[in-house]
């Protein structure tokens, strides 16, 4: 029996075209070595993928945090290499399918796939029920089955990334990312404070779902539109200033001063843990440290894009 579900294509529609599958949240080290395999088969590569997550739908209380915006997770599966990216809203009627289902209805019929190139943990179908060996059973598809730990000499994972990004392991997550992990949100009005004391910030808005680092003050980049700027990032409550406020992600593009950022989208990306957050006695100590903290911010920034 035939199903129905929503497809959206980011880029052109490619039937018959290698197909990669899964959340490939953070298009990690790992996620980027099925895309080099699948591009090796020399053929157009169609990158298939699930919007919301999975658990966000079959187990909600276990839903994890996204390491990637759908937009950013879409784009840099394109800058990868792929030539289309194929979003399938995942709801609850589509958690249903069978594995026979799924590979009918979209390795056949939507995808008319050639051949897979998968993560040899890849699970599909109703209660997971499907994995590479049923595939390799049950289609006359192309199927081929990637251990990534093997492969890389080492464990990556959405999972281990996001853990390091809480933990405040920044440098292992860009590591494994082999980028930066990044924030992206509206610039929104705040208390206004660093452009008082001479550090105007851009207050980010970010989605409550996202992967936020632990609370402290790391080096980076703002980007806003064409512009990137080196950048000095806090996140944090501002324990120095009374009253009572949530956490704030706050970037400093370096020695600019004259910025208007406000309801445009900016993205902040962290490239290394300068320190944690401290509540200073005082304006003046602040000052001090933060003027360490841009110092820092700047050379550690300087020699790298």
């Amino acid at each position: 029996m035939s199903t129905s579900f929503n497809i959206e294509w980011h880029g052109a529609p490619i039937s018959g075209a290698t197909v990669i599958i899964g959340i490939f949240d953070g298009v990690h080290k790992g996620h980027q070595a099925i895309i080099k395999r699948a591009l090796a088969l020399n053929a157009p590569v169609v990158a298939l993928t699930f919007h919301p997550h999975p658990a966000a739908i079959v187990a909600r209380d276990k839903a994890p945090t996204e390491l990637l915006t759908l937009k950013e997770r879409i784009n840099q599966l394109l800058n990868h290499g792929v030539s289309s990216v194929a979003v399938i809203e995942f709801t609850e009627a589509f958690s249903r399918l069978t594995p026979d289902q799924f590979i009918e209805d979209v390795l056949k019929k939507e995808l008319s796939a050639t051949a897979l190139v998968i993560g040899s943990n890849f699970r599909f179908g109703a209660k997971a029920s499907g994995d590479a060996s049923y595939l390799k059973e049950h289609s006359d598809v192309e199927v081929l089955a990637l251990n990534l730990e093997s492969e890389l000499g080492n464990s990556v994972s959405s999972t281990r990334i996001r853990e390091a990004i809480i933990g405040g392991n920044i440098e292992i997550a860009r590591e494994l990312l082999t980028r930066p992990h990044q924030l992206v949100g509206p610039v929104i009005h705040g208390e206004k404070r660093g452009r008082q004391i001479g550090y105007p910030t851009a207050n980010v808005q970010v989605g409550a779902n996202s992967t936020i680092p632990s609370d402290g003050v790391y080096a980076g980049w703002l980007t806003v539109g064409a512009h990137r700027w080196p950048a000095a990032i806090s996140i944090g409550t501002n324990p120095t200033f009374d009253g009572v406020r949530g956490r704030q992600v706050e970037a400093y593009a370096l020695d600019e001063r004259d910025l208007d950022l406000y309801d445009q989208v900016a993205k902040v990306e962290f490239g290394w843990r300068l320190r944690d957050t401290i509540k200073f006695a005082g304006l003046d100590p602040l000052l001090a440290q933060m003027k360490i903290d841009c110092d820092k911010a700047r050379e550690l920034t300087r020699y790298h894009a």
